[in-house]
């Protein structure tokens, strides 16, 4: 009997690309999901654009190869998790699975991942490329939340198996808040939070640019991106953490050195304040998007009050952490502990508001006869307990 090759995992994101083999316990390759395309010959060279037709159509490069390329364009299909231009991921997956994987694909079936809200359309452009260029056997497209809450089962930490949980997937272009009930995502009920990886590296460029400390323009975007997957983490509180900074900043400032891609000169910037204001817009988004004020903790909050009420509990025991975004350390500490306040208020609150309620019904919930409910009884008969056909309690007439 002959032994059936792996299915390929392929798992696209705005920012990188996961793929390999399944069984494994890691990818087998992590890159850049980009692709770099030589530029059109000039509208008038039509000479020159004919003879390199067939050509162009094999020169280009994915990943990290791509992004070393100063004289080509680079691309990035996917945005914000959901794929625009589908002609450079044929490309880009025909790479993928002939370069890197080495994998016929009439031999393996594949794996895929889409992000919770893929249009119907995307669905069916992925599976036509797959079916009919790359002619596979077998497809299966996985929403990846439902990935994350499976891949969490190999963690230390977790001593039930289940597919209900409330996963919090942050990206480079996209964060979702999904909430997943035995293996099924709550579509009505998932929100979007409009904070990722590249809001980060954005908002630290901008605070670096503030302090012109002589970073090359053309690679400030590139620097701000190593900051933040060096030296970024989250504070437990930002005024302390100010204040530790002020106290002794020798400690706790580091050092970036690069190396400029012109003149080939090393320069060195001191990063201080962003290793954690950079992070910190997940919890105060305001710092960034004016648009948007509500801190992620309130957003998960949210989501899982908006679930059935049958599902609410199992979802605040279970909320994973998925994404690159998600591994600043001690996100997930800070995470907890904004939740936990959250619903701690929301209990006190109602607890209030109870408090203030039950002393007016306190008459009414009470069950003893007063004595004139005997004067009563005797005047009336044993009709007092019927008014207009209905059942009906003569404790409210007697004490009103």
């Amino acid at each position: 009997m002959a032994v059936r090759p792996p299915p390929c995992v392929i798992d696209c994101g705005t920012g990188y690309t996961k793929i390999g083999y399944a069984g494994n316990t890691e990818p087998q390759f992590i890159m850049p999901s980009c692709i770099a395309i030589r530029e059109t010959a000039s509208v008038g060279d039509q000479a020159q654009r004919r003879l390199m037709k067939g050509v162009d159509d094999l020169d280009f490069f994915i990943g990290d190869e791509a992004i070393d390329k100063p004289n080509y364009a680079t691309k990035w299909p996917i945005r914000h998790g959901i794929v625009e231009d589908w002609d450079l991921m044929e490309k880009f997956m025909e790479q993928v699975i002939f370069k890197y994987l080495r994998a016929e694909p009439e031999d393996h079936s594949f794996l895929m991942t889409e992000p919770p809200l893929n249009t119907p359309e995307n669905r069916e452009y992925l599976a036509e490329i797959m079916f009919e260029t790359f002619n596979v056997p077998g497809l299966y497209i996985a929403v990846q939340a439902v990935l994350a809450l499976a891949a969490s089962w190999t963690s230390r930490q977790v001593g039930e198996r289940t597919l209900t949980g409330i996963v919090i997937d942050s990206g480079d272009g996209v964060t979702h808040a999904i909430p997943v009930a035995e293996g099924y995502v709550i579509g009505s009920c998932i929100k979007h939070i409009p904070i990722a990886g590249r809001d980060i590296t954005y908002f630290i460029q901008q605070l670096l640019r503030e302090r012109e400390i002589g970073i090359p323009p053309e690679q400030s975007l590139e620097t701000a991106k190593a900051v933040k997957e060096r030296y970024c983490y989250i504070c437990p509180d930002i005024v302390k953490e100010f204040t530790k900074y002020d106290m002794d900043p020798g400690k706790w400032i580091k050092k970036y050195k690069g190396i400029n891609a012109i003149s080939k000169n090393e320069f060195q910037i001191d990063v201080g304040y962003e290793r954690f204001l950079g992070p910190e817009i997940f919890f105060h988004p305001e710092f960034a998007n004016p648009d948007f004020m509500q801190p992620i903790s309130d957003v998960v909050d949210e989501v899982i009050q908006n679930c059935p009420i049958d599902v609410r509990r199992p979802l605040y025991k279970n909320i994973v952490l998925s994404g690159g975004s998600t591994m600043f350390r001690d996100f997930g500490r800070r995470l907890q502990r904004d939740l936990k306040r959250v619903v701690d208020a929301r209990l006190k609150m109602s607890e209030e508001l109870s408090g203030g309620i039950l002393p007016g019904l306190r008459r009414r919930r009470t069950g003893l006869l007063p004595t004139s409910f005997v004067f009563h009884l005797e005047t009336k008969g044993p009709r007092i307990w019927r008014k207009g056909g209905e059942a009906h309690s003569p404790l409210l007439e007697v004490q009103c």
